[in-house]
């Protein structure tokens, strides 16, 4: 037969051969156990602190070296942050009770225990928080900050707030 026996007639052969070939192989990996069974731990503990669900798509950036802080924010009865703004994005989860923010363009959105949600950064994202309720609000809060960057930075209210600017 010879070495030119072995060569495919046309190309629809050689396909055939091929994806014969490619099924054996996929066939073969999954009979081989994955390394991640093998190893279990052994000396690790874990503790959620808080756990929340997006009312839609959360997207994260950070760019270049960041600063990654994790906070617990309570705000007490009738508490509120001021206006301010962030350097970089910030992920929160409400822990307990019920955060009413109210937004650059005086929108307002309301967090009850168990949501999550995203705080844009730079300066036209400025944003209050307030308690509005009888019982503390608690926060848990992961900063990505630009290495370096303060925390927030004060802000002034938007004229839409009104001369308190509460």
């Amino acid at each position: 037969m010879g070495f030119r026996g072995l060569l495919p007639r046309n190309r629809r052969q050689g396909r055939a051969r091929t994806a014969m070939v490619l099924v054996g192989c996929l066939a073969a990996l999954a009979t081989v156990p994955s390394a991640a069974n093998a190893t279990p731990g052994s000396g690790v503990s874990a503790t959620v602190l808080a756990q929340g669900v997006s009312q839609g798509t959360l997207k994260l950036k950070a760019k270049g070296r960041t600063d990654v802080v994790v906070r617990t924010i309570t705000l007490a009865p009738g508490g509120y942050t001021g206006w301010h703004t962030h350097a970089g994005q910030l992920l929160a989860v409400v822990k307990s009770g019920t955060l009413t923010r109210t937004l650059d363009d005086c929108s307002v959105e309301v967090s009850p225990a168990g949501t999550a949600f995203i705080e844009p950064s730079g300066k036209n994202h400025r944003h209050i928080g307030r308690n509005l309720g009888s019982e503390p609000v608690v926060l848990y809060v992961t900063y990505l900050l630009p290495a370096g960057s303060p925390l927030s930075d004060d802000a002034d209210a938007p004229p839409c707030a009104g001369k308190s600017g509460k």
